[in-house]
């Protein structure tokens, strides 16, 4: 049933659980900061203080996933490229995000964490970067944040939205204050028709909404990354059958390995690059390959596998692409275990065949355009996986074949970032 408080009431009472919530945040910072010590920094940037000379008047683009970052490196290009004049702040909300940020961008961004929700900390922020235009990937509904922007007559554009069924539910919940929030927003740039349908469900109007296709299909390997990856294995020596499990999660690993193990029973020089998901996992993942009695060596060690070496720990941060360059077929991780999957159109842009497990929520309209395709195999447990992989390694031809299917997929799908720059064009060129 959804609550039909007018919006204002329902505005105050999500604002006073957001305060009130605030030492569970603290608590959840801090133990996570046990793993990751970055956890425990730059908390004054997550309530709007930020200690560094920022510049202002330019545009913000709130980041929140890995995922999200990667899919917006091309339309960060872009900007960059077309309106040199308005700086470009990008914000997210996680050490990972910052890292990864600093590392791709350097000096020609601009980095903060986005504040958390509440009215306080959203007027500091914006008092000190007065944005122009700014810009949320996905789906990130933060109704102070919207509202600010709104009485301050500062657009806001949604790109590459998505809604998910479940998400669109939730919402409805709280109607009133989704649907007052919504109607806010400048425009969203909706992935699929399906998606459109869900924002229009919460209260979105017609005429906020263009279908402009999605932004995760916009990945390509340019030539030098190219080049990178076959100096890379030239200079680790492999003359071997080579496979890549990335962004796994816990509980994926020990399937991993337990199949690596097995294959090694047939095909002896096999070696398996394995990259977790998150950093402050790396020890264990090492520990485990350890436990496993496997030969290993560590990315970030710079070690050159020997030909004993029977598995790479990728434990480096920003190289997946590259990584991916060096294999002969991958698994994308997060979906053996129930994370939803992450994105199957890395590996495909090397044309090299793509396995995933069945939960692939995250990446569905991906997912199912690839497995139509025959681009992307499912599998379900360990023999399930020992067995494709299998398969894969006897017949060059069926490997060449999947990895075709999946690059056709990929380049048949282009076109959303000219989509997004089209409706963005005339908004920017009024606040010029």
């Amino acid at each position: 049933m959804p609550l039909l408080y007018k919006p204002r009431i329902l505005q105050r009472l999500y604002t006073i659980l957001f305060y009130i919530i605030q030492p569970l945040i603290w608590i959840k910072l801090w133990m996570r900061g046990s793993k990751d010590p970055a956890y425990r920094k730059r908390w004054a940037e997550r309530y709007g203080f930020c200690s560094k000379k920022m510049l202002s008047g330019g545009i913000m683009l709130h980041l929140v996933s890995v995922g999200e970052i990667f899919a917006a490196i091309p339309l960060v290009k872009e900007l960059l490229c077309r309106y040199p004049t308005f700086p470009l702040t990008i914000t997210t909300m996680t050490p990972t995000g910052s890292e990864r940020i600093q590392s791709l961008f350097n000096q020609e961004v601009q980095h903060v964490y986005l504040p958390y929700d509440l009215p306080g900390s959203i007027n500091r922020f914006l008092e000190q970067f007065n944005p122009r235009l700014v810009l949320i990937m996905e789906t990130e509904i933060w109704p102070n944040l919207i509202i600010e922007l709104s009485k301050r007559q500062i657009p806001l554009v949604i790109v590459n939205a998505r809604l998910s069924a479940l998400s669109a539910k939730r919402y409805s919940r709280i109607y009133s204050l989704i649907s007052d929030t919504v109607r806010r927003i400048t425009l969203i740039c909706a992935q699929n028709e399906a998606d459109a349908e869900r924002f229009l469900s919460l209260g979105v109007l017609r005429s906020q909404l263009s279908i402009t296709g999605n932004l995760k299909f916009e990945i390509s390997v340019t030539p030098d990354l190219a080049a990178k990856a076959v100096r890379l294995r030239h200079k680790w020596g492999l003359n071997c059958p080579v496979w890549i499990a990335t962004s796994t999660h816990k509980g994926e690993e020990k399937i991993l390995i337990e199949a690596h193990k097995q294959l090694l029973n047939r095909f002896t020089d096999l070696l398996l690059i394995l990259v977790p998901r998150h950093p402050e996992r790396f020890d264990d993942v090492i520990e485990l390959t350890r436990g496993a009695g496997l030969s290993y060596v560590t990315r970030s060690s710079g070690n050159r596998p020997s030909p004993k070496t029977q598995v790479i720990i990728g434990n480096t941060m920003g190289e997946l692409m590259l990584l991916y360059g060096v294999a002969d077929l991958a698994f994308v991780g997060g979906s053996l275990v129930e994370q939803g999957g992450h994105n199957p159109l890395e590996p495909s842009a090397y044309a090299i065949p793509v396995l995933m497990g069945p939960h692939t929520i995250n990446f569905r309209e991906i997912c199912s355009k690839l497995e139509q395709a025959n681009g992307l195999i499912i599998i379900r447990d360990t023999a399930s996986l020992v067995k494709e992989v299998t398969t894969l390694l006897l017949d060059k031809e069926c490997r060449r074949q999947h990895g075709r299917y999946a690059i056709e997929v990929l380049n048949r799908n282009k076109g959303s970032l000219q989509n997004i720059l089209y409706f963005l064009e005339p908004i920017l060129q009024k606040i010029k």
